[in-house]
């Protein structure tokens, strides 16, 4: 079976991973425990140099992380349906006829909440083939969890797109297109 899942990691409370960024402005610089940093480079406590001796050796720089088109998407997908963003943002990232269920879901506002924000918990995909995903994700708002499925299919432009949107209830009816 091909079914995979990502975002294994809980965390507690049910708020999402607290992100911490350096190079946002006024962000303290990181530091072991009790020890001081100074900002003045060339000092001893200056992050990277040396009490007396030449320059030590780093890690090599890992490439930056890019994030799965699944986590994007469930993202974008969570932002819509809660009314944080446009439906007509996603007219781009859709293809046939996932817009207009997007749509009508959006109109419905699931996701909309009137304390904590939805965040999406869990992520799973399975690969029917090559250049098709469907993915599952948990939402979570508050002690609530929801339930969303969608299909993304990889264009020849090598774009994805989401082809299907589905969220925890009943169906629509499928009808065919004239």
């Amino acid at each position: 079976m091909n079914k995979v899942m990502t975002r294994t990691r809980r965390t507690p409370g049910g708020r999402p991973p607290v992100r911490h960024d350096t190079r946002r402005p006024g962000a303290p610089p990181r530091t072991a425990p009790g020890r001081a940093v100074s900002r003045t480079p060339g000092t001893p406590d200056a992050p990277g140099a040396t009490g007396g001796g030449g320059p030590q050796p780093s890690a090599p720089p890992r490439p930056p992380v890019r994030p799965r088109p699944t986590d994007l998407f469930a993202e974008r997908l969570v932002e819509v349906l809660s009314g944080r963003r446009p439906v007509h943002c996603m007219l781009r990232h859709t293809a046939g006829r996932a817009y207009d269920e997007l749509a009508r879901l959006a109109e419905r506002g699931p996701l909309r909440t009137r304390g904590e924000r939805p965040v999406v918990r869990d992520i799973g995909y399975y690969v029917p083939r090559s250049g098709a995903v469907e993915a599952f994700a948990r939402i979570g708002a508050g002690d609530r969890l929801r339930a969303m499925a969608f299909r993304l299919e990889q264009g020849p432009d090598l774009r994805w797109r989401c082809t299907a949107v589905e969220l925890g209830g009943p169906r629509t009816p499928h009808v065919p297109e004239d």
